[in-house]
Order: structure tokens, then sequence, then C-alpha cells
């Protein structure tokens, strides 16, 4: 069979952790919904529920939350080859404290809930995957926790660039500034010393 590029991107993605027969590919692939976002729309926005898991066949989005003043605390990033969405939402059914914004025109694969329970019932090895995929997760997020308290700004943004050599050029200064949670202007003068070193 031949597959679309979207297609190929997710099949070698889940390849890194299960072996899918043929058969199994095509089901898993009938059961996902081609969602398309233009820069600066939302996918999704605090209050929704989470419909789908999402992942990032094109483009940009931003994970986000606003604090009381309405200042954007950015905790994810996703591209090309990313999963992304509010896992708590999606599970529990309850209402997102999540923003999720194209910073590109972007697009996605999706799989709602009820076709995410039919996926475990039709394929269990899945169930394999699916844990993986939110224990990397969850690593991800203890990390990001502890270097926002034992590692300074600047640190923070060494170690961003670093870690995400692919995204560090495709994102605003002021969404930089929000994800290593300092002021844009500061991000500024992190970023002159950084590349005078």
């Amino acid at each position: 069979m031949i597959y679309k590029e979207s297609h190929i991107l997710i099949l070698n993605n889940i390849a890194r952790f299960i072996d899918l027969t043929e058969l199994e590919k095509q089901k898993y692939l009938s059961l996902l919904t081609e969602i398309k976002v233009k820069k600066k729309a939302y996918l999704m926005q605090a209050g929704d529920v989470t419909k789908y898991e999402y992942f990032i066949t094109k483009g940009c989005l931003k994970v986000y939350t606003l604090d009381e003043d309405g200042v954007p605390h950015i905790s994810m990033f996703a591209v090309e080859d990313y999963w992304t969405g509010d896992m708590a939402s999606f599970m529990t059914k309850q209402p997102s404290r999540y923003f999720i914004r194209a910073t590109e025109d972007s697009e996605l694969l999706g799989i709602s809930r009820a076709n995410y329970n039919l996926l475990f019932q039709e394929i269990p090895k899945f169930e394999r995957f699916y844990r993986i995929l939110y224990q990397r997760s969850l690593i991800s997020y203890i990390r990001r926790s502890n270097h926002g308290i034992s590692l300074t700004a600047e640190e923070r943004y060494i170690e961003f660039k670093k870690k995400y050599p692919k995204i560090v050029n495709r994102i605003t200064q002021k969404d930089l500034a929000g994800y290593i949670g300092i002021t844009p202007e500061f991000m500024s003068k992190i970023i002159s010393k950084v590349n005078r070193m």
C-alpha cells in the first residue's frame, strides 16, 4: 500500500516502540482524523474538553496557560513528529486549563476518545505504545519542573537550544521568554550574551 507522507511520519513514530502488521497499520490510520490549523488559530482553548490526542505532521504549535494578569506561560512547543494535547482533559473529560495555538500553518492527525478506546480493543499492543508515550511525557515534565527550580534563566535557554535545535529558530523571542519564564526584554539580553560566548 502507498501511504501519504503524514501517515509515514506517524507510522515511523509508532514503529520506535511497537511493530504493526500491514492490517494493523491500515486499521490504525482509519481511526485518525486529519486536522488543519492556520497560523495564530487555536486548536484548543482553556475551558474546552480535549477531544483528541494530536500528532503533528506539519507546522508548530505552542501549549500554554495564562496567569491572572494574562501573561502566557508556555509549557511546550510541538513540531513535526511530536504528540500534543491535554492528556488529563482527554482522559477525564474535564475542561482543560491549556490553550493550544498554531505559530505556523499546521497539520495534525487526531485520535478521538472513542477511537482511542476502540484501538485498544482491536490492537491491544497500542496500550504499550501509549504507556511509553505517557511515561516519556511525564519524565519530560518532571525534568522541566526541576530545571525551572535548579537552573538559571540563561542555563534554561542553553538547555532548550541543545534539546530542541529544530524549534529554537521557529519561535518568536516573546514565546521563548514565555517558555523560559522571563520577560522578553531579559530574554533578549540572555540571547545576546549567549551568542557572544
